[in-house]
Formats: structure tokens, sequence, C-alpha cells
């Protein structure tokens, strides 16, 4: 592979391969990188939910020790 690459100018090397790449696998690359934003949001509010969930809980529990049902 190096062999390929050692005769042809930087810019083909740091900018025209590169650019050719995102023109090629953009879509992947969106669509995995949306996938991995989505599925970490998806994950914040599951821990926020259960966060809340848990401190409900605890509070109402709190509550109920002192009176007497």
């Amino acid at each position: 592979m190096r062999e390929i690459f050692a005769g042809l100018p930087w810019w083909v090397k740091w900018i025209a391969v590169p650019a050719i790449a995102l023109v090629v696998f953009g879509g992947l690359i969106l669509s995995v990188l949306h996938f991995v934003v989505a599925l970490l949001f998806k994950v914040l509010v599951f821990v926020a939910l259960v966060g809340g969930l848990i401190y409900v809980v605890r509070r109402c529990r709190a509550g109920s020790s002192r009176s007497d049902w």
C-alpha cells in the first residue's frame, strides 16, 4: 500500500483520498453517528427516569414511615 502512495503528491494523500472516502462512505458514517447519539440520548433518558423513580419511592417511603397505615 505504501508503494502506491509513495510517488503521489502530499495533497492527494491528505486531502483528495479522505475527501473521496467521505463522499463514498459519508452516508454510512452519518448513520452510525446518528445511531450512537440516539443510543446515548436514550441511555441518558433511562438513567434520569430510573433516578427520578428511585427519588420518588424513597421520598414516599420516608413520608409513610412517620404515619401509621
